[in-house]
């Protein structure tokens, strides 16, 4: 065999195996900061990943119709006003949670019910401190400057929300 071909052989080979080791389902948790994920799950997938120092674990359990999982302080300080929400490819939200600080190292059961079947992905995301959803402090995920923006964006009915879940 001609050296080039080897080389080139060899080369497609390694290309190979690094794309398929790319692959969704490989994630390693990783702190996202601030940033929310445009990434949508199946019905099938979870959600496994770090964000602020809160590590959500969350997957759709279509028994319950619900989305189950845990969030975990992975820092050695206290998370403030830990929450959870979800989002769903039929545009609803679902939470956030009610929110809760967590000590170092704890770990809270999540439970988000969904009321409706009507979707085939979502989303999902930890939040915390006041910054996202709180109705004081400035901005929000949704581009508010505080109380006013918020508010007026609920009344409008941009955020479609079912219900704030709940803590085990």
């Amino acid at each position: 065999m001609n050296p080039i071909y080897a080389i080139l052989a060899a080369s497609t080979i390694i290309l190979m195996a690094s794309i398929s080791g790319c692959s969704k389902k490989e994630e390693l948790s990783v702190d996202e900061g601030s940033e929310e994920s445009n990434v949508e799950f199946a019905l099938n997938e979870q959600y496994d990943k770090v964000r602020n120092g809160a590590r959500l674990i969350l997957k759709y359990d279509p028994e319950s119709n619900a989305f189950k999982g845990t969030v975990e302080n992975t820092t050695d300080e206290t998370l403030k006003q830990v929450r959870v929400e979800v989002h769903l490819s039929n545009g609803k939200e679902l939470g956030p949670t009610i929110p809760g600080d967590l000590s170092p190292g704890e770990k809270r059961e999540i439970l988000l019910p969904a009321t409706g079947t009507d979707f085939n992905a979502w989303t999902a995301h930890p939040e915390v401190g006041e910054g996202e959803h709180s109705h004081e402090g400035e901005g929000s995920e949704h581009g508010g400057e505080g109380k006013g923006e918020h508010s007026r964006k609920e009344e409008s009915g941009e955020h479609d929300r079912e219900g704030n879940g709940e803590h085990k």
